[in-house]
């Protein structure tokens, strides 16, 4: 069985953007999911509003939308895509103690839209990061990752 090439690379290896202009459009879906893992007490003033910047889940859901808006503008390849939705959902989960932050996008183009899950759900992270920060300094980031993709030629994958 061959390796999969590397498709920013040209033969000279460079980096290069794909060029997906011979590729038809398709429905895209990808979902991503990450985890702020926080202390119990530091969850417990967020979930009460008790947070100088601001209502956590709120601010961290629209800034990973944002996020999700400009992903070809922070990550050097990805192609600008048109997209249809981005629902960020960011929960309260006792039993982490944390923040779980789940992102969905969705386009109609020839080139998939992991890249702006994944952003959603990182910006979010980092948002709700930002925000408790000045409580919490033994906050982590963890789990950052591709739940699910629907569409184009690889075909579907969902995370076991």
């Amino acid at each position: 069985m061959t390796e999969p090439s590397l498709t920013h690379l040209d033969e000279n290896g460079r980096a290069r953007m794909v060029d997906v202009s011979e590729k038809a459009a398709s429905s895209r879906t990808a979902t991503a999911r990450g985890v702020v893992r926080m202390s119990a007490e530091t969850l417990s003033r967020a979930m009460r509003g008790d947070v100088k910047k601001g209502e956590v889940r709120t601010v961290s859901e629209i800034a990973g939308i944002m996020g999700a808006k400009r992903t070809a503008e922070l990550i050097p390849l990805c192609h600008p895509l048109p997209l249809n939705v981005v629902d960020v959902r960011v929960s309260a989960d006792e039993t982490v103690p944390g923040y779980v932050v789940e992102a969905t996008a969705r386009t109609n183009g020839p080139t998939g839209v992991e890249m702006e899950a994944l952003t959603a759900v990182s910006i979010a992270c980092l948002t709700v990061y930002d925000m408790l920060k000045a409580i919490d300094r033994d906050m982590s980031i963890e789990q950052i990752r591709v739940m699910e993709k629907i569409g184009g030629s690889s075909g579907a994958y969902t995370r076991a």
